[in-house]
């Protein structure tokens, strides 16, 4: 069985954008946007050196809310995948949530199986993957990401990105840092190796 670290994306991987219009944060809604957090790359081959297998699980409602087109934020997505194979890093398999149970378009706006704080791509990847659960985590910057985490029965770790601070009240991760580097560090000192 394999090791798995499971990784949210924006205020994980890469920051937030600031919208103009609204004058709010919110994931990139194209290529020229993302922009990864600092230390990223390098924690995300130690881990690969390590032997993890690397996943991203991310919610991306802001199509369901009509805030920007599918396509571009399948551009996105296509962009990271890009540059993080540029520098080596192998994601086994990205996971995108694109519903929401507030929504405006009506295909994806309802409340679905897939949207975290709900485990189920963690057991889906675990599944296809041959994953060990009890010997896995979930990094992430917001309760869901937590809660995704404790319900599919991995380690957690939040990280206290600034811009999600009202997001981080109710969750009881098992370790708490300010960036990936530091979870990393903490993945890397409390990994069984089997």
């Amino acid at each position: 069985m394999e090791s798995a670290v499971f990784l949210d994306r924006d205020g994980t991987l890469n920051d937030l954008v600031l919208n103009q219009v609204t004058n709010e944060y919110e994931p990139p809604h194209s290529p020229e946007e993302l922009i990864f957090l600092p230390n990223v790359i390098q924690s995300l081959c130690a881990l690969q050196k390590a032997g993890f297998k690397l996943f991203v699980i991310s919610n991306q409602p802001d199509y369901a809310k009509g805030k920007t087109t599918l396509q571009k934020l399948k551009d996105v997505h296509h962009a990271l995948d890009q540059m993080l194979k540029k520098k080596g890093i192998n994601i086994e398999e990205y996971y995108y949530c694109y519903h929401h149970p507030n929504g405006i378009i009506p295909d994806y706006s309802f409340q679905c199986e897939c949207r975290k704080p709900s485990p189920y791509f963690i057991k889906k990847a675990s599944k296809k993957f041959n994953i060990e659960i009890h010997n896995s985590w979930m990094i992430g910057d917001r309760d869901s990401d937590i809660e995704c985490g404790i319900a599919a029965g991995v380690k957690t770790i939040l990280v206290k990105y600034p811009l999600s601070v009202e997001y981080q009240k109710f969750s009881s991760p098992g370790f708490i840092v300010k960036n990936l580097k530091e979870s990393i560090e903490i993945i890397l000192e409390n990994w069984n190796k089997v």
